[in-house]
């Protein structure tokens, strides 16, 4: 069978249009697909996490403290010396009573001195009423000195409204109160002149289950230290 140049022609036209389309049929189906069609890394991992727990995280413990020892003797009395001899002239014996009165008081043996003006005339026969300041470890306070002077014999009293204190005292008498202080603390110098009137030093006390608790120590004349829960 003859064909002519023209269907010839077109036939290699139709054949090649076949070839063209096949080609881009592959090429296409060669193609990755779409991120948007591919499954989420994301939203798997996040499917299989497990729940929060919901159990209750544990507190720390409040460590106990160790107590202090409990002071089995009452607070040593200082031993005062310089003691004047029994014929001294009576300002001597005076000053030097005033100063042991301030060291017993205090608590502990300190450089302590009494200045009465006109106590060297204090012998004279009648009443006399001096101020005097008193100087017991570097503190001082004032006071009132009465002699009442006889003939043969002479009286006296001194009267203050502050007395000398040492700190360890105050803390041996808080702890004696305190069954269960493991510290005390009070707000104070190594040595000081308080005021038997004023609300007496505070002290604050921890006690074995870690716990503050403020107290007050009231000083008396005599040096007596009396605590009670502020």
């Amino acid at each position: 069978m003859k064909l002519s140049r023209d269907r010839v022609r077109f036939g290699l036209a139709v054949f090649g249009l076949s070839a063209l389309a096949v080609f881009l049929l592959s090429a296409c189906s060669d193609d990755k697909p779409a991120a948007g069609n591919s499954p989420s890394a994301s939203g798997s991992s996040s499917s299989s996490t497990a729940p929060p727990s919901s159990a209750p995280i544990p507190s720390a413990s409040t460590p106990s403290l160790t107590p202090l020892p409990t002071p089995s003797k009452p607070w040593p009395t200082p031993k005062v010396t310089g003691e004047p001899a029994g014929d001294a002239p009576l300002a001597s014996r005076i000053t030097f009573a005033i100063s042991k009165q301030a060291q017993i008081a205090a608590g502990k043996a300190a450089t302590t001195t009494v200045k009465c003006p006109g106590i060297d005339k204090v012998e004279t026969a009648g009443k006399h009423e001096l101020t005097c300041t008193v100087t017991y470890a570097g503190k001082s306070y004032g006071g009132t000195l009465t002699v009442d002077a006889k003939q043969y014999s002479a009286s006296y009293k001194f009267t203050s409204a502050s007395v000398p204190i040492v700190r360890a005292k105050v803390v041996d008498a808080v702890q004696r109160s305190v069954t269960d202080a493991a510290k005390v603390t009070c707000t104070m110098d190594d040595v000081a002149v308080v005021k038997t009137a004023d609300a007496g030093i505070a002290c604050d006390v921890t006690t074995t289950a870690n716990a503050v608790q403020p107290y007050k120590a009231q000083v008396s004349g005599n040096g007596q230290v009396l605590v009670a829960k502020a």
